[in-house]
């Protein structure tokens, strides 16, 4: 659906106008559209081409997202559409992620029906994700809006590219997000993104974090790209001293997918001195992600080390958490955000 853009963009002289959403600042002539090509110069005016349009809905795990610390064993109802503003040559969903508007199909859904969908299926949040939540902007701001009302929570699952005035005004009703930090490097993510420099994507994490949502951070590891143990040094003393050391970082395997196929799938070793690398660091909770069955997915007491909350994949299978939170074997408080919530089990998608 057709719809005049809310989120900031500068009407500019000859009817051009520049969007203002995410850090590229497109400059759009009448008829163009932007590099994530959901958002076009209409008479001078800005509008995205992707209201209410979804390409996708599936109740999941909240844990899928990843977020492992926010109301764990949660179902979240999961939204998406198409488009995004990063061109990720590794992408695992490419097909939705580097579509256009048209190309793939979509049903239009309003805000009040995705709502009414969640409670329908019991969900205690909406999350947005698949493709790039933020150039869905007009979408997620009024979903959310309602989404809040109605008590349900909302979940931002992105690369954070985004620029703060857009992302301050959003985040008074986003209650958590999972941001994939793809590499500690500018020329990582000019490489392999399309995109000039990392630090809009700290930024944006960083004033989550000032404004009270939940953060977890993913970082996916290819093998002879980032994973480097200096610059995943790097990264873990940056979310340390930026976002706190109770901030979940998530180190996921890579398997070659869209135009880095002839790259191999990560050792699970280089996963695993990720994760010690960021322990070394100070970093409480490091979780090893697309490894099933492995101890990495757990979540352990920083202070006294003793397993807390165990899992396989996406499921919470063992909880050793007292009341309020805290550690039962030392008391220690642990930053898990929400109560464990038992669920009956979880579909895949709906459309």
């Amino acid at each position: 659906m057709i719809k005049e853009a809310t989120a900031p963009y500068t009407k500019l002289p000859d009817n051009r106008v520049r969007c203002d959403l995410c850090p590229r600042h497109c400059v759009l002539e009448i008829n163009k559209v932007g590099a994530c090509r959901t958002r076009k110069n209409i008479d001078g005016k800005l509008y995205t081409l992707i209201y209410g349009s979804v390409s996708a809905m599936a109740v999941d795990p909240i844990e899928k997202k990843p977020l492992f610390n926010f109301y764990p064993g949660s179902l979240a109802f999961s939204i998406s559409s198409v488009g995004c503003n990063l061109f990720c040559k590794f992408c695992q969903n490419w097909h939705l992620s580097q579509s256009s508007p048209g190309q793939i199909k979509t049903e239009e859904i309003s805000p009040e029906k995705i709502v009414e969908l969640a409670k329908r299926y019991k969900c205690e949040s909406i999350a947005y994700t698949y493709n790039e939540p933020i150039i869905w902007w007009e979408y997620v701001f009024d979903v959310s809006k309602i989404a809040h009302k109605e008590g349900i929570f909302n979940v931002l699952v992105t690369n954070g590219y985004i620029t703060l005035e857009a992302l301050e005004e959003l985040l008074p009703h986003i209650d958590a997000a999972n941001v994939d930090v793809k590499a500690f490097k500018d020329s990582f993510y000019q490489e392999l993104c399309g995109a000039p420099s990392l630090k809009p994507v700290l930024e944006a994490c960083e004033m989550m974090k000032e404004k009270g949502v939940h953060v977890e951070i993913t970082n996916l590891i290819i093998p002879g790209y980032n994973d480097d143990a200096d610059e995943i040094r790097s990264l873990c003393k940056w979310l340390v001293e930026s976002l706190g050391p109770d901030t979940p970082l998530h180190f996921s395997r890579f398997y070659p997918y869209y135009k880095m196929t002839y790259v191999s799938p990560t050792q699970v070793s280089t996963i695993e001195k990720a994760r010690k690398i960021a322990l070394e660091e100070g970093v409480y909770y490091v979780y090893i992600g697309n490894v099933p069955g492995h101890d990495g997915e757990n979540t352990y007491c920083p202070n006294c080390g003793k397993l807390l909350v165990r899992r396989f994949g996406f499921d919470v299978v063992e909880w050793n958490l007292a009341e309020g939170n805290k550690c039962k074997y030392c008391g220690e408080k642990i930053a898990i955000k929400g109560k464990f919530v038992k669920r009956g089990g979880w579909m895949s998608f709906i459309i």
